[in-house]
């Protein structure tokens, strides 16, 4: 039998012995090929591991088959600590569970994959929160952080998760299960000789007699001291912490007891797998909070900067340079985040304080201003308070993903930014970190933890080309020895993993190096905890994501993807970092699918990867032609929220919608995706016999059959059609009205009605409103004409939502291009396009530019400009004070509003806010919901129809069935509102529904 042969058998044997998941097609290898960083290499294969026994399992396997298992969660790496060849274990979706809190004795015990920010929310109640912060925190494990001693925005007062690890329990490379622990002097005496106690020696045994060997030795106690980077600095994680396990007892008289969890931390799963952890926890901070934001004109200045602001013990103190700041200009979240930049700084340094009163802080922010103006260091001090610094360091954390939006091949490399210096060299260390980017003719990103002496700093190179690829090793080589002699850490945070790890000898000497290969000799002597990481790794220049030489192939498209250079590019601006993997907890609405699944083949990023994957490596005529992409593309729901909340505005809504009109040029477009495209051409015809039609898709037995026919969920009922459409509807009222204008003039009594129109808008009649909503479209024109608006309906084209929603972009195009001549001369800002349907009025700001090229495109961007939803327009019409909240009732409600995802990405729920609460006693609250799940025949086709309600009791159904019975659901989006009363049986208005019955009449 090939060998080929003989690990497919093993691993179909290994799958039936787990509880969990173990997957080795090539689709999920290619997804778990890379991470955030700059490495790429296929896995043998995929565990999602149930239990600890599934571990063990796995263990044993490892041991039996000679391979290695690389322990996973997310959030964390940067270094390739997750690349690898053996078998990837992702404990991100089954171990997660919070175990136990003592709030008295201020600790907790969760499982590896709990994330960061919902440990400290479900901690909030208690007073207490775990310290550590990373910036990517919203999707960070905890065990992805004890692998890699994270330390994050406030490690000047919580240090790193070192700091705070009590215990930690596992297995050994044997599967022993280990607890390590706080100990005493003589019980570390007894595991260190067990034959004092024990006749039955173990792998924990043998493991701690080597630590002592090796620590109460004093030729290594002396060369630990003299070659490990300096003490002062408190952001040290090269190589495994044999520095802080000699500054403990029995080791070191007087210092704290010996616990191997400090050596475990920052180990990145080489030594141990890992499945619970004791946090120490610490109370809340003060609740008052204020940032002084000091702009620099130099980075040198912020430094410092930095330097003076220590003394005031802040709680952070951040740089984001002026590379960081550009990118954030084209971001749609990030730019109203840029709220407090003045100017043009060419660095922001942001000073945190938490104290009891805010006087406090407003002291402190003088004082400091008045010391750095008299120091020269910056030239605009703003202080920003509560709430909105949550927005500065959204801006902060946001860096990461930004930098990926430089358009073309060279992007800011993760090569040598996780160096950490003493904060007094810090300046003078980055001053000789750019004369060697100098004398390359390169710059770098500076930004992050200034206050902890470590900035990341991020070359920009091309490592598609040999240059790009020589630069990275020669940067790596020379930064390692600058670093060296300021004796300081070559990893702070990020981990050693396979980048750093090649420079560990030169950063701590040869023999502290050959003391590190001693400690993974004895806890993996079989080597197969995470092989090639911390030591004995590969060249830092090996496996790369990108080849030497690579070339980028080009794609014609019916989208423009021009600003990115193609498709492909577009794709490859996820870097990896992970945003995606957001929970209902931590909120936003990207990705619907991976919060109900928790998979990570259901993320922005899987998709952004496979296309990179199949794109760049595809030999087939079409490359498009790939039942891979297919595959992964497949519950994407094209919700667009990856389009406003990845920081690399990766775009999989309209990537998915390219790949299946490409797709379907080498396939059968499948009988329900023309019959979906097409609805509104069978919706119009139905319309004649309204009644027939409702009568058949209400009745048990023909629904059933009309539902088998197009493949949609029994359990969904269909949407009925309204007894006229809107458009018929508004040709009869405008006769009424015209009718009525006459018989007053020949009494005498002239009136013309519309002459008391203050304003004239174009009604977008899209084709869920003339069909199906028509009640809704009728208050819409009513509500406007009865607040003074003069409302125009054209003859014009649908939106082509539903050709883009199933990837036939061309007939979406042709769509495109007839509105917007019919548009073109009309569209103005004294006369603007409003839409009801957010899905529909907003191609006009999004698809339709895609779409088009020259002139169209221009043409389109005009009438972007004044598109509005009814919602923005009636809001700005508030703003000039021609709405006004005496025009409605006085009456007190409640209302809660589910935003839709395409007005979430695309424009704001602001607007919607701002008009729903208009009357004087209506009390608005949002719904902190993300997709609602039915994301137009998402949620109907029956294979998505579990997944599509799994995301609705998220947090959408909960909530509303928690609503009393007299508050107002309120939703815009016709899938909303049919989703919502699917799933809980309440009826959600459109915010127009809700406003028409506030009118006062």
């Amino acid at each position: 039998m090939l060998q080929k042969d003989i690990k497919t058998t093993h691993l179909q044997t290994l799958s039936q012995q787990l509880k969990g998941d173990l997957f080795w097609d090539e689709t999920l290898k290619l997804l778990y090929a890379t991470d955030a960083s700059a490495y790429r290499e296929l896995p043998l294969a995929i565990a999602i591991p149930k239990t600890e026994e599934d571990i063990q399992t796995l263990i044993e396997f490892a041991q039996e088959q000679k391979t290695s298992l690389i322990p996973r969660t997310a959030g964390t790496s940067l270094a390739g600590q997750v690349v690898g060849n053996g078998i990837v274990v992702d404990v991100s979706k089954y171990f997660t569970q919070i175990l136990e809190v003592n709030p008295d004795e201020k600790w907790v015990r969760v499982q590896p994959g709990v994330v960061r920010n919902e440990l400290n929310h479900f901690l909030n109640p208690y007073g207490l929160f775990f310290g550590p912060e990373t910036s990517t925190a919203n999707r960070a494990m905890i065990g992805g952080m004890v692998g890699n001693n994270s330390c994050g925005t406030h490690s000047v007062v919580y240090f790193s998760t070192r700091e705070h690890t009590l215990e930690i329990k596992g297995f050994l490379s044997d599967g022993s299960k280990v607890c390590f622990s706080t100990i005493a002097d003589k019980d570390f005496t007894i595991k260190a000789n067990p034959l004092l106690k024990s006749p039955l020696k173990t792998l924990e045994n043998n493991i701690y007699e080597k630590v002592a060997h090796i620590l109460l030795d004093e030729e290594n106690q002396q060369e630990i001291r003299e070659k490990f980077p300096k003490t002062s600095i408190p952001r040290r994680n090269t190589g495994y912490a044999l520095d802080l396990l000699l500054n403990t007892s029995p080791f070191t008289e007087g210092t704290e007891s010996f616990n191997m969890s400090k050596l475990i931390c920052g180990s990145e799963g080489t030594l141990m797998f890992i499945t619970e952890i004791k946090l120490n926890l610490v109370p809340l901070p003060p609740k008052e909070i204020g940032l002084i934001c000091i702009h620099s004109e130099s980075i040198d200045a912020a430094l410092r900067a930095n330097i003076i602001a220590l003394k005031y013990k802040p709680s952070a103190c951040e740089l984001m340079d002026n590379y960081i700041l550009e990118c954030t200009k084209a971001n749609v979240e990030q730019r109203q985040n840029r709220f407090f930049v003045e100017g043009e700084p060419a660095a922001i340094l942001v000073v945190e304080f938490t104290r009891e009163t805010k006087e406090e802080i407003q002291k402190i922010a003088e004082d400091l201003e008045q010391e750095l103006r008299v120091e020269n260091l910056g030239y605009h001090f703003p202080v920003v308070w509560g709430e909105d610094s949550k927005r500065v360091w959204t801006l902060r954390a946001a860096g990461l993903g930004l930098l990926s939006n430089l358009v073309g091949d060279a992007k800011p490399a993760p090569v040598i930014e996780d160096t950490a210096v003493d904060v007094e060299d810090l300046p003078a260390y980055i001053a000789d970190f750019n004369k060697i980017l100098e004398k390359y003719g390169l710059n770098a990103v500076h930004y992050a933890h200034a206050g902890s002496g470590e900035l990341h700093l991020r070359p920009i190179l091309n490592l598609k080309t040999e240059k790009g690829h020589q630069l990275f090793r020669s940067i790596a080589e020379e930064i390692a020895q600058l670093v060296k002699k300021y004796k300081g850490s070559l990893s702070g945070e990020h981990g050693d993993g396979r980048l750093r790890g090649e420079f560990i000898p030169t950063m701590v000497g040869e023999k502290n190096y050959d003391l590190m290969c001693q400690i993974k000799q004895v806890f993996d002597p079989d080597n197969i905890f995470n092989p090639g990481k911390i030591v004995h790794t590969p060249p830092m220049d090996t496996n790369l994501r990108y080849q030497a030489g690579q070339k980028t192939p080009e794609f014609d498209t019916v989208f423009d993807f021009s600003q990115n250079q193609g498709i492909l590019r577009a794709a490859e601006l996820c870097n990896g970092s992970g945003d995606c993997r957001k929970t209902e907890i931590s909120g936003g609405t990207m990705c619907p699918s991976y919060m109900a699944t928790r998979n990570e083949k259901d993320t922005t990023r899987a998709r952004a990867n496979i296309l990179r994957e199949v794109l760049t490596h595809s030999t087939q005529k079409n490359a498009f032609d790939s039942g891979q992409i297919k595959e992964v593309m497949d519950l994407c729901l094209s919700c667009k929220g990856c389009k406003s909340e990845c920081p690399s505005n990766v775009d999989v809504g309209k990537m998915k919608a390219e790949f299946l009109e490409q797709y379907y040029q080498s396939n059968k477009v499948p009988r329900r995706t023309k019959l979906i495209a097409a609805s509104t051409k069978y919706n119009q015809l139905a319309s004649k016999t309204p009644k027939i039609y409702n009568m058949l898709i209400q009745n048990t037995f023909t629904s059933k059959l009309i539902k088998n026919y197009l493949g949609f969920a029994q359990e969904r009922p269909l949407p009925t059609l309204g007894n006229q459409t809107l458009r018929k509807w508004f040709r009869q009222s405008r006769e009424v009205r015209r009718q009525k204008t006459e018989i007053n003039n020949t009494k005498s009594n002239f009136r013309l009605l519309t002459s008391d129109f203050s304003k004239r808008v174009y009604l977008f009649v899209d084709e869920f409103t003339n069909y199906l909503d028509v009640e809704i479209g009728k208050k819409a024109v009513l509500l406007l004409q009865n607040l003074g608006y003069q409302v125009e309906v054209i003859e014009h084209e649908e939106s082509g939502r539903t050709y883009l929603s199933k990837g036939l972009v061309r007939k979406a195009k042709e769509i495109a291009q007839k509105n917007i001549d019919i548009f073109k001369d009309l569209i103005s800002e004294e006369t603007p396009l409003i839409g009801i349907e957010p899905s529909a009025i907003l191609t006009f700001r999004d698809e339709y530019i895609d779409l088009l090229r020259g002139e169209e495109k221009v043409q389109a961007q005009k009438i972007a400009d004044n598109t509005f939803t009814f919602d923005e327009f009636f809001a700005q019409e508030i703003d000039k004070g021609n709405i006004q909240s005496e025009q409605f009732t006085e009456d007190q409600r409640i209302l809660k509003l589910h935003g839709h995802c395409h007005q979430k990405a695309l424009s704001s729920l602001v607007p919607s806010k701002k008009m729903l609460s208009l009357p004087k006693n209506y009390e608005m609250h949002l719904i902190p919901s993300g997709c609602c799940g039915m994301a137009g025949s998402f949620g109907y086709e029956k294979e998505h129809y579990q997944v599509s309600m799994q995301i609705g009791e998220l947090v959408l159904f909960p909530t509303v069935r928690k609503s009393e019975k007299g508050t107002i659901i309120v939703a815009s989006g016709t899938s909303c509102r049919h989703q919502i009363k699917d799933g809980t049986g309440r009826i959600a208005q459109h915010p127009i529904e809700t406003m028409w019955n506030a009118l006062k009449k």
